[in-house]
């Protein structure tokens, strides 16, 4: 929503109409419908003041919402991509662990394997004897 929207709907909550909201801004009945209308805006004492009287804060009564959704949005568009990058980082040190495990598995399964042989073996060589 947009400030002339905003300033409008404020304006008709309270119930004010344009005549008493200039008269508590100091300004001309036509003044506001100038900023009811989006033709001008107001001064930034103005708009201190109207934040005041609608007990809003300046960041609520200026931005547009959709603006809001935006900034948002990119916020969370960052944020997706920093998790989805520390995913792809784990995907790769989790293959890596993999791969040394298949290694250190078939290294640890032949070299024991090898050395039960020969222990074995000269075992029988030494009963022989």
């Amino acid at each position: 929503m947009k400030f002339n929207e905003k300033l409008i709907q404020l304006r008709k909550e309270k119930g004010l109409s344009q005549e008493e909201l200039g008269e508590k801004l100091n300004v001309a009945r036509q003044t506001i419908s100038k900023w009811e209308l989006g033709e001008t805006t107001p001064e930034m004492d103005k708009l201190v003041q109207i934040s005041e009287i609608f007990d809003i804060s300046l960041d609520n009564l200026i931005k547009d919402k959709q603006e809001v959704k935006t900034e948002n949005n990119t916020n969370t568009q960052k944020l997706a991509g920093i998790i989805i990058t520390i995913l792809k980082v784990c995907g790769i040190l989790l293959a890596i662990y993999l791969i040394l495990v298949v290694i250190a598995g078939i290294m640890f399964s032949v070299i024991p394997k090898t050395n039960v042989e020969k222990v074995e073996n000269e075992n029988e060589i030494v009963q022989i004897e």
